[in-house]
């Protein structure tokens, strides 16, 4: 069984909940250390070598299966994605990081202990930052196309909603 197949069978096994929560608990942890470290060391550090040393130098303490879950998350922020499937010990992994994107999907995530991290201040301006979350919240803002009972009928009828399609979905004010 591969790392990944592990780690999504154990991220959907909460049979015993103190467990899962356990597991969940050591992963947020070594993920924001994670994410510490890549964002501290920006730009000098290159995150590149096999998958079992890039797990050890960014502190995974030898739990490659938390490792991939970690990699599942960074997966679409890299240049050139993973297949995660396919990661063993020896595979030659290349962490090529956008950091914008991968802001976007740390608030399309939800990740407020992620994104609001002080580290964030040298990867990219305040400024960028705050553009990068208005867009998020831009894209992510819920619309209604409820048609209004006195509106026209979007079937083309020229005739008013309440008297057209609107009575004939049970809606009060059809034909009497």
């Amino acid at each position: 069984m591969s790392y990944f197949s592990e780690w999504n069978r154990r991220v959907e096994d909460t049979t015993d909940q103190g467990a899962y929560n356990v597991f969940v608990q050591e992963y947020y942890d070594l993920e924001s250390n994670a994410y510490r470290m890549i964002l501290e060391n920006y730009p000098e550090a290159e995150w590149s070598g096999t998958a079992k040393d890039l797990a050890d130098r960014l502190k995974f303490k030898n739990n490659m299966i938390i490792f991939l879950g970690f990699l599942e998350g960074i997966n679409p922020s890299l240049k050139e994605s993973i297949n995660l499937d396919e990661v063993t010990d020896d595979t030659e992994l290349n962490l090529d990081i956008d950091f914008e994107t991968l802001y976007y999907k740390m608030h399309e995530a939800k990740a407020k202990w992620l994104f609001d991290m002080d580290a964030w201040d040298h990867v990219l301006p305040t400024e960028r930052r705050e553009e990068i979350a208005k867009q998020y919240r831009i894209d992510n803002i819920a619309v209604s196309n409820k048609v209004g009972r006195n509106e026209p009928c979007p079937c083309g009828s020229g005739k008013k909603y309440k008297k057209c399609c609107g009575a004939k979905s049970g809606q009060k004010g059809g034909d009497r």
